[in-house]
């Protein structure tokens, strides 16, 4: 809302009051609750998968690989403070040395969508890149978690 609009309210002796200054698209990025005729839409951020194991950039291969171990998952995400995205670990990087650092041999800076993407378009372009896993995050790069394909049986 505009400042005006949060003044006008405040005369009018509506107590919490906030202008909310990031814009109806961040708002909606940020996986917030919407109204309206699409509100109901499937989204990337309502199916993504919060359980993710993570592990920080200044943990060892070895620690990364024994939280990922009981978990079923093939990936860790990579986490930095206030859970902003980094890095991600597959298979392939847990193969390393387990003495090493996350942060030398992750994948860095993953591809990421917003919570706000439709199920449809996020699927059709997983499938046209043969992608099994997306990770969603806020727009200020903040896990939300982790979107997975399921193979077709």
């Amino acid at each position: 809302m505009s400042p005006r609009a949060a003044c006008r309210l405040e005369q009018l002796g509506f107590t919490d009051v906030y202008d909310f200054v990031d814009g109806k698209s961040y708002w909606i990025g940020s996986g917030l609750p919407t109204e309206g005729t699409r509100a109901d839409q499937p989204r990337a951020g309502t199916a993504a998968d919060p359980s993710v194991p993570t592990c920080r950039p200044d943990d060892t291969v070895a620690g990364a690989k024994n939280a990922l171990a009981a978990t079923g998952w093939d990936q860790c995400i990579v986490l930095a403070d206030d859970r902003i995205v980094v890095g991600r670990l597959r298979t392939r990087e847990l193969e390393a040395d387990a003495r090493q650092r996350v942060e030398n041999v992750m994948e860095t800076g993953p591809s990421t969508i917003r919570p706000d993407t439709p199920l449809a378009d996020i699927l059709r372009r997983m499938t046209d890149r043969n992608l099994a896993s997306v990770v969603v995050t806020k727009p200020t790069g903040e896990l939300i978690g982790v979107l997975r394909r399921m193979s077709p049986e």
